[in-house]
């Protein structure tokens, strides 16, 4: 039910306690008014937007408000409010500060659209970012976020972003496929108490140009024959390391067909007969 003209005209006059009631009012159309009360301050608004039943309505048209949007507390209550429309919230998403982009981006319910968008936004500010930024970015980041900074391979992020829970495989393989990787990533990674643990990173490292050979060769009992052969096929690896893949092909054909010859019983022998 719209509100009384009379309830609209005390809205856009009321002050002090009367004006922190109203914030709370149930009615898109007093709570339009307050926005054209003169004394409704920064502190004020920011209250209102932290209501989370607070009517579409009324954060469209404080969106429109170019005077209020001057002010940063109230374009980052609108980016955090899960109703604020689609379009003004990655728009304001671009006028964050670093740490406010990284809260978003862990923020619960956050749509996949605007947390990629924020991301983007964090990893296109990474190359100008002090070095304390990045570590703290590195230890908090989301996992997209985590991956460029690996990729980007500075010597004092890459322990604090290897270790970071958000941090997933698919993230640490994205970098290992890049073959100018800075050669310290591929020795962190190969180092690492959890990732050179993992399979399938293992298979990357020894695809990977920059791993050393101690690396590979450790790593090679690990495989199985399907992935060795995959990677024995001419172009895959350099001619030096497709001979010790296919040694080690060769020597577990041996084994397979020696373990063969023990497990088959003598020709001549007949089972059925007693002794």
């Amino acid at each position: 039910m719209p509100a009384s003209e009379p309830d609209r005209e005390r809205a856009r006059k009321a002050a002090g306690e009367e004006l922190a009631l109203l914030l709370h009012h149930h009615s898109p159309d007093v709570l339009l008014a307050l926005l054209d009360n003169p004394a409704l301050d920064e502190t004020q608004l920011c209250l209102l937007l932290d209501r989370k039943d607070l009517p579409a309505e009324i954060l469209e048209e404080v969106t429109r408000r170019k005077p209020l949007l001057k002010n940063y507390r109230v374009k980052r209550a609108l980016a955090f409010h899960p109703r604020t429309p689609r379009l003004a919230s990655l728009r304001l998403v671009r006028e964050l500060y670093l740490m406010d982009l990284v809260q978003l981006t862990l923020l619960p319910g956050i749509s996949v659209e605007l947390k990629r968008n924020a991301e983007e936004q964090l990893v296109a500010r990474l190359p100008q970012l002090p070095l304390g930024q990045k570590i703290t970015l590195a230890r908090r980041g989301t996992a997209r976020v985590a991956g460029a900074l690996l990729a980007e391979g500075h010597a004092q992020v890459l322990s604090v972003v290897l270790d970071n829970g958000s941090l997933t495989e698919a993230q640490v393989l994205k970098a290992l496929s890049r073959p100018s990787l800075p050669i310290g990533v591929v020795t962190a990674v190969a180092q690492h108490r959890k990732w050179s643990h993992t399979y399938n990173v293992r298979l990357a490292l020894v695809r990977h140009p920059s791993s050393t050979l101690s690396t590979i060769l450790a790593y090679l009992p690990e495989l199985t024959v399907s992935d060795l052969r995959e990677l024995a096929a001419p172009g895959i690896v350099s001619e030096n390391l497709r001979k010790y893949l296919l040694a080690e092909i060769q020597q577990r054909m041996r084994k397979s067909e020696k373990s063969a010859q023990i497990m088959e019983p003598p020709r001549d022998s007949d089972p059925s007969k007693p002794e």
